[in-house]
């Protein structure tokens, strides 16, 4: 019993990473010591606190036009939670939605359903995504839309699964036979005994819509400048990584931190919530 008890407690350091996270970008023009925008070409590339030349205005130095990085940093987390949470909530919902759907009819229109989602599938997001966002241009909108597109069919997949297992239990040949109809069916069966499943995929989908996101950027067709996101400013420091290496490590490690934080989360949330594991 105390095994299953250690089991169930939540990862602290990942845990507090993520709070963290959340805070410095709910708190972010309350948190950060300088403007992010503001320039000041006299400070430009100046280096950490703790290197020669360093000081304490800028604690983890500036970047190429004098900008503050640590300040750049926190509004830079606001932008990732923004499009983790944004993206994967609406490819939450749309990938959830179909894959209900189609676990409940079955036959050629879930057939139809899944061969769409299979050829999405099929496409390498982050290429797809690319040509999306060019297509439709830099913004945080365009970006959230071109990696939801994408991501949808990976939640449709596993619902679609799932409601399949589900539709040959006893409960729902019951529910049919006291005439509930197909909308109840999905809303009040199907989808209260898929919603752990939901949760485990949005926890392990955010990380990986920061990094997609942050990819984007870098390559700049995420979101444009000067607003401050953690892969245009990577972009911005490779032309000083040997001379100012701190432009680019630093956002470098904040997205590989808060990405295997949310991965390790999801993995915890994985074990506690599918009792088919049979670790608790």
């Amino acid at each position: 019993m105390a095994e299953r008890r250690r089991a169930r407690r939540p990862p602290l350091l990942p845990l507090a990473i993520i709070v963290a996270f959340v805070a410095v970008a709910v708190l972010a023009g309350v948190a950060s010591p300088a403007d992010p925008y503001a320039q000041h070409l006299r400070s430009r590339l100046a280096p950490p606190i703790w290197s020669a030349g360093g000081s304490w205005q800028h604690p983890l130095g500036t970047d190429r036009l004098g900008r503050d990085l640590l300040s750049r940093l926190f509004y830079g987390a606001r932008v990732s939670l923004a499009a983790g949470v944004v993206t994967v909530a609406l490819a939450g919902a749309v990938g959830g939605g179909v894959g209900l759907v189609a676990g409940y009819l079955r036959g050629r229109t879930g057939a139809l359903l899944m061969r769409v989602t299979d050829a999405t599938l099929a496409f390498p997001i982050i290429l797809l995504a690319l040509v999306l966002a060019v297509t439709l241009g830099p913004s945080f909108a365009n970006v959230v839309v071109a990696i939801a597109v994408i991501l949808w069919a990976r939640y449709a997949r596993v619902i679609y699964g799932e409601v399949v297992a589900l539709m040959e239990r006893d409960f729902i040949a019951q529910a049919r036979a006291l005439g509930a109809s197909p909308v109840r069916i999905i809303a009040f069966h199907l989808f209260p005994n898929t919603a752990n499943t939901l949760v485990v995929l949005v926890s392990l989908q955010v990380g990986y819509v920061i990094v997609v996101e942050a990819a984007l950027s870098f390559l700049g067709a995420g979101i444009p400048p000067p607003t401050p996101a953690w892969g245009s400013m990577i972009a911005e420091g490779r032309d000083y990584i040997t001379s100012a290496w701190w432009v680019s490590l630093f956002p470098g490690l904040a997205i590989l931190l808060v990405v295997l934080a949310f991965n390790l989360m999801g993995d915890w949330l994985r074990d506690v919530l599918d009792p088919r594991l049979g670790q608790f």
